[in-house]
């Protein structure tokens, strides 16, 4: 979800926006009851170029942004259902199987679908299903319901961060393998500007089996734990004002990495991710081991979710999704990039030889 004055920016900027894509705004699509009963859910999913230009930008011609090369990525979509929108955050288990979480409070599973060379093509097996509340009872209203970060602790529980309503709930997984209803989970004590709360939800291990961070849309960061509390780290700062922080997913050892997206009438939707060594370090010592920017030419929307896998070859996998926030003129994708790091630098050559002079006897 977009804070505070971004939120407005979404409004004025929209027909800015659309105009350099020869569209018309249309009003936003309210969300109504599933026309289908039960949780089984039909997709259409459309590929998703990396870039629509053509012929397209050299830098782009082979299918890569830096050191990052794109695995394909699809627009999602449901004739059965008018609430598959607003996905703000994912996670993805080493078998395909994927869980996001939505604003009006419901939880998306899914299969990726892979072709023979591993890129992504297609999500089979959907299904949509309200969270619920201790009651047991699905979310009512915006103000309970908008769900902003998932994270899948060691254990199997999930954790879900909620804005507006402030709160972090444990959903217990059970031995049959659903999930209890939920408890609150340690939160950090502070006040969140209104819609720019908890966006960013990770499990971090390297801290300990019940650890996860937290963070802000601008760019505030905790580490948590279900044992104790919050303590506040150095912020995973934005590349300016104008940027927001939307997501965490943890990643070898004590590495993460963090989504920050942002929109202007010019450039519309960019986003950018960065692998951060270590984030516990002060800021003045914070380390990218690399980043990708989604700009310019390069397909993208208004991007939330953040998941990292590992390919067969090695590579770490980065999925993207983006949040339509409800409006026909925005989609919701799911793009995949595989990253693989450079090698390590040659050793430095030995030092000659210290050579003697002879003595004068």
């Amino acid at each position: 979800m977009i804070g505070g004055w971004r939120t407005l920016l979404v409004a004025g900027l929209a027909t800015a926006s659309l105009s350099q894509c020869g569209k018309k705004p249309e009003p936003a699509v309210l969300p109504v009851a599933p026309v289908k009963v039960g949780p089984e859910i039909s997709l259409v999913t459309t590929p998703v170029p990396l870039t629509t230009a053509n012929p397209p930008p050299a830098a782009l011609a082979a299918g890569a942004i830096g050191r990052f090369v794109y695995a394909g990525g699809v627009a999602v979509s449901s004739p059965d259902t008018a609430r598959l929108h607003g996905l703000s955050d994912l996670k993805i288990a080493p078998n395909g199987a994927i869980v996001a979480v939505s604003d009006d409070g419901d939880l998306f599973e899914a299969r990726l679908k892979l072709d023979e060379a591993g890129r992504l093509v297609g999500l089979t097996d959907g299904k949509l299903s309200p969270l619920k509340g201790p009651d047991g009872q699905p979310l009512q209203g915006k103000d309970k319901a908008d769900a902003e970060g998932l994270a899948l602790m060691p254990n199997g529980d999930r954790l879900v961060s909620f804005e507006r309503d402030a709160r972090i709930w444990l959903y217990p997984r059970l031995a049959d393998g659903s999930f209890g209803p939920p408890r609150p989970a340690p939160m950090p004590a502070t006040t969140f500007p209104d819609n720019e709360g908890m966006e960013a939800l990770t499990a971090y291990p390297i801290a300990g089996p019940d650890a996860y961070l937290v963070g802000g849309e601008e760019g505030e960061t905790w580490l948590c734990r279900l044992s104790t509390s919050c303590q506040g780290l150095a912020p995973q700062s934005p590349p300016d004002f104008t940027w927001g922080l939307t997501a965490f997913a943890s990643f070898e050892g004590q590495a993460i990495a963090t989504l920050h997206r942002a929109l202007d009438p010019i450039r519309g939707w960019r986003a950018q991710v960065r692998f951060v060594v270590d984030p516990r370090a002060p800021a003045a010592k914070q380390v990218w081991a690399a980043s990708l920017t989604l700009d310019g030419a390069v397909s993208r929307d208004n991007f939330e979710g953040l998941a990292l896998t590992r390919t067969p070859a090695g590579a770490t996998r980065v999925y993207l999704l983006a949040d339509d926030n409800d409006m026909s003129f925005e989609r919701t994708l799911l793009m995949a990039f595989d990253w693989t790091a450079p090698p390590p630098a040659p050793p430095a050559p030995p030092a000659p030889p210290k050579v003697r002079k002879p003595r004068r006897r």
